[in-house]
């Protein structure tokens, strides 16, 4: 009887100041600037000693992004998370970005 491996699980990087808030589960929504996705809907990642979830993925507008998504991200404002996002280059109102709805899961689920 052979036994299989769990999957291993990747992580995905979140700026030092805002990974206890994603673990705490303060910070439901990332916003990135990727070539291509790197997470799914349902996967579980890494984020320091933890692990998150994702709930939804959406490739959308920068435009598209609400106050309400400012907060759920951690940001003060807007421009704070265009400027958090814009690690990959120039994030402008017409830039797609990935909209990503997550949630802090505990490890012995």
């Amino acid at each position: 009887m052979s036994r299989r491996r769990p999957a291993s699980v990747r992580g995905v990087e979140f700026s030092r100041e805002l990974r206890n808030d994603v673990l705490a589960g303060d910070i439901t929504l990332s916003v990135r600037l990727w070539k291509r996705p790197q997470v799914k809907e349902g996967g579980r990642y890494r984020v320091g000693p933890g692990l998150i979830e994702v709930d939804a993925i959406e490739l959308i507008p920068f435009a598209a992004i609400t106050e309400a998504d400012v907060r759920r991200a951690g940001e003060t404002d807007r421009e704070t998370l265009r400027e958090r996002a814009a690690h990959a280059g120039p994030i402008d109102e017409d830039t797609l970005v990935y909209r990503i709805e997550l949630h802090a899961v505990s490890t012995e689920d």
